[in-house]
């Protein structure tokens, strides 16, 4: 089935120049995806509007149940940032895996669960809302609830990646206590998955966060977000490779709150406001992962520049025309 829509002349156009280009570099191990997969933006550029039409009319539900299938036509990953908000079920893992093919492969956000030193005061967090989180940094709580439950796919997760929300003063006084506080955590995650670490403090980019990371193989990932440094002012940085593999999330400008660039961009039909630094550290990052022969995994949010298609096209068409 899949390598009779591989080369589906009837694909739309966007989805039909990106498939070579991103075919070519994934068997470089340079894996290019985007945030999430269920935009109707993308409908007429990377999906196929005939394929979600029911009595003459778009279907939402077909599109929900059945787009990640194209999806998996053109892009070899795709970064499912649903986990942040729960731990997923034994049978929500099973149709998400199920209803895609075994081609597609997937990084995760770890649970919030995990991450949040404390909930935040909003209603959505109901009792729990300003509250500390016992689960913070529990390993045990991450492998019983969320890897376990994935060993059966581990062939099929690139990567699984903890995001941490800026960390205020009174969680970690500094860098070091972080540190001191994550490295006995990493020592203890389950073997078996690949594991990188993102960050909203930018004073925590220092050699001793660095360097807790490279002793257990966890790559920082790089990340374009509003407060954090230029993806090409953290590639810089010495230290800033901490594993045999490349993780980096391109989500917004620097400077750009996030909600205001939904209100910008919506629904993410066409690239409006191209963003050149953090084009040229995604290129970097091509660049150095074909150099060295490592894997790489690179998602763009729509929220970056507006489209994420068109973003990572732009990308790979740089890196090709400007080689190391």
């Amino acid at each position: 089935m899949s390598q009779k829509l591989l080369f589906n002349d009837d694909a739309p156009d966007q989805a039909a120049r990106l498939r070579p280009l991103l075919r070519e570099l994934a068997s470089d191990g340079v894996y290019f995806g985007t945030s999430s997969w269920k935009y109707e933006g993308w409908l007429g550029s990377i999906y196929s509007p005939d394929r979600y039409t029911s009595r003459g009319k778009f279907a939402k539900t077909k599109f929900d149940a059945e787009c990640l299938e194209e999806y998996a036509e053109t892009f070899p990953v795709v970064c499912g940032d649903f986990t942040f908000y729960q731990f997923p079920s034994a049978p929500t893992w099973k149709k998400l895996f199920d209803s895609s093919p075994e081609s597609l492969r997937f990084a995760f956000k770890v649970p919030e669960d995990i991450t949040v030193s404390t909930w935040p005061g909003h209603a959505r967090y109901g009792s729990r809302a300003g509250q500390e989180n016992k689960g913070f940094l529990d390993p045990e709580l991450f492998g019983i609830a969320f890897a376990r439950p994935l060993v059966r796919y581990r062939e099929r997760v690139a990567t699984l990646i903890f995001e941490f929300g800026t960390l205020p003063k009174r969680t970690f006084t500094n860098v070091r206590a972080f540190v001191e506080r994550l490295d006995p955590f990493l020592a203890k995650l389950p073997g078996g998955f690949r594991y990188a670490i993102e960050i909203r403090n930018p004073e925590y980019l220092v050699p001793e966060y660095f360097a807790t990371l490279a002793s257990h193989n966890v790559a920082h990932a790089f990340n374009a977000w509003t407060r954090m440094p230029e993806l090409p002012d953290q590639i810089a940085m010495p230290g800033a490779f901490t594993a045999d593999f490349t993780v980096a999330r391109a989500l917004l400008h620097k400077g750009h709150v996030y909600a205001d660039a939904v209100d910008t961009f919506e629904p993410y039909k066409q690239v409006q406001r191209p963003y050149p630094p953090a084009r040229e550290g995604l290129k970097q990052l091509v660049q150095r992962a074909r150099k060295l022969h490592q894997p790489a995994f690179l998602f763009v949010n729509n929220r970056l520049e507006g489209n994420a298609p068109g973003t990572i096209e732009a990308v790979i068409e740089a890196a090709s025309s400007d080689p190391l």
